[in-house]
């Protein structure tokens, strides 16, 4: 993946608000998942996310990675999309729409952390003080009285937010010369290769699908996998890491406002509090990381 930088803060933030459109999409995946698929099919849902897509932009590019980046590319793959897509969808079928954003918020701390240990970059204070100031954000816009928590899905979501921290990180470490498109498609494809065995052994199998579910597949395929993971790693070849991970914010955040305007879940003053805080924390973070000027 080719590496480039904005030349001017004009061009910086139209990279921001373009890389700000996947975990926007991202956060629909709740409301798809709990409102349109079949139940009880994390793994098959991952799949049909991942898979396709992948083979689609794998076809359109026609790029293979490098003999030796063979290893890399199937990590990325396990990390961002493997791993990450059956731990969201389980998270996703056993908590409602978006409180897995509380355990998804540290997110942007992990990155900098990672940044800090391997990298020796400490990042900001402003960007640190807005990643922890985010999470009780999250916290005040999803901790209602009378939430109830799964476990498992809690576990889920932990470790589904360390998996892509870790990814996003990496992807950004690891130049692959390839180009986004390919990029994208063999992490997709590879990510879907492992999720097959996973879903043909733990789901059940499909039903006769609705003209319904197969949009809400079809959906979470071309704009959630497709589209959505393309800006990503655009972003991610753009911008500081921190950057794009403290964006990925927008995700729980869009999940909270579509269960607000289509399911008619509440949200109180304390809940809007919440949403201010966390919109202010991302802008917090990216204005900090262009006035450092991060490569990183």
């Amino acid at each position: 993946m080719a590496s480039s930088s904005s030349s001017s803060p004009s061009s910086r933030w139209l990279d921001v608000l373009i890389t700000a459109l996947a975990p926007a999409i991202w956060g629909s995946t709740y409301i798809v998942t709990t409102e349109l698929l079949p139940p009880g099919r994390p793994f098959t849902a991952a799949l049909l996310r991942a898979l396709p897509a992948g083979l689609l932009l794998v076809l359109w590019a026609r790029r293979w990675p490098v003999p030796g980046g063979w290893g890399r590319m199937a990590l990325l793959a396990a990390l961002n999309i493997g791993v990450f897509q059956a731990l969201l969808f389980v998270a996703a079928y056993r908590l409602p729409g978006g409180l897995a954003a509380v355990v998804g918020a540290i997110g942007p701390l992990v990155v900098m952390g990672l940044a800090w240990a391997v990298d020796q970059r400490r990042p900001p204070g402003v960007a640190l003080g807005a990643g922890v100031l985010a999470v009780a954000g999250m916290a005040l816009l999803l901790l209602a009285p009378g939430t109830v928590w799964d476990a498992w899905g809690v576990a889920a979501a932990l470790a589904g937010t360390v998996c892509m921290a870790m990814g996003t990180f990496l992807s950004r470490r690891w130049q692959s010369g390839l180009p986004v498109l390919a990029f994208t498609g063999w992490q997709l494809l590879l990510g879907g290769l492992m999720l097959a065995p996973v879903a043909w052994w733990a789901d059940p199998p499909l039903p006769a699908l609705t003209a319904t579910q197969a949009g809400g597949y079809v959906y979470l395929c071309l704009a959630g996998a497709l589209v959505a993971y393309v800006l990503w790693f655009r972003g991610i070849e753009r911008l500081p890491t921190v950057a794009v991970a403290s964006l990925g914010l927008l995700s729980p955040l869009t999940a909270v406002v579509l269960g607000w305007a289509l399911l008619g879940q509440a949200m109180r003053g304390v809940s809007l509090l919440g949403m201010a805080t966390v919109l202010g924390c991302v802008l917090a973070v990216q204005w900090a990381m262009a006035q450092r000027g991060a490569g990183r």
